[in-house]
């Protein structure tokens, strides 16, 4: 990005660039993107994704579409759903696919590896009670495997009941305790050597950070 387009970007980028850590330039691809998603209306609304063909097919569709009306995915957090939602909030949610800076401390880096994985967590704790159950993981389970046509929907709520099974037994200290589901901190531990700071990112905005906002 030239100084002069640098020195054009709106007020509103600079803002978002501070609570997001994106540059001006990856803000107006978002922009861009979120005025061809919403047909150049001021919000976006559920139907708007519903009409997006790359997630027609996908099995976590409905999970991936509400966590953008997810309040827990916010800067700062809050509680509940919206909606509909403005660019901010659009900008906010897609920053957690930001991919990460070569320069982050050791520090910075398990800090965002702990945001990507607590976005998530929450992509799966449909209910937003700080746990994902049985059911919300049999969910999951069926749709990935199901929708595949290779197996049918009661060997796939099989697997689901056994996966969860064997993550509790991992993680019981009693034998008798009843496991109400996956808790944030067990999610951590079940993905400690999944490499979410590589795999959940956008390509599109891998692109050159040195552009600044004034």
């Amino acid at each position: 990005m030239g100084i002069w387009q640098s020195l054009s970007s709106p007020p509103e980028y600079t803002q978002l660039a501070q609570k997001t850590g994106f540059t001006c330039e990856q803000i107006g691809v978002l922009h861009k993107r979120f005025k061809q998603l919403s047909h150049n209306e001021d919000t976006l609304r559920r139907e708007h994704f519903n009409a997006i063909h790359d997630l027609a097919w996908n099995p976590i569709r409905a999970q991936i579409i509400e966590a953008f009306f997810d309040r827990r995915n916010l800067i700062p957090p809050g509680e509940g759903s919206m909606e509909e939602i403005y660019l901010e909030e659009f900008v906010v949610v897609m920053s957690h696919f930001k991919p990460p800076s070569l320069n982050m401390t050791d520090e910075e880096r398990d800090s965002v590896r702990r945001e990507k994985l607590r976005f998530l967590f929450n992509m799966h704790d449909t209910d937003n009670d700080g746990t994902i159950t049985l059911q919300e993981y049999r969910h999951v389970v069926e749709e990935l495997l199901s929708r595949s046509g290779q197996i049918s929907k009661e060997t796939a709520e099989s697997i689901a009941d056994a996966a969860m099974l064997e993550f509790y037994s991992s993680f019981s200290q009693e034998p008798d305790e009843f496991y109400e589901g996956i808790t944030f901190e067990h999610f951590l531990k079940l993905l400690n050597s999944f490499e979410i700071e590589a795999k959940m990112n956008v390509r599109f905005l891998n692109m050159n950070a040195s552009a600044v906002c004034y």
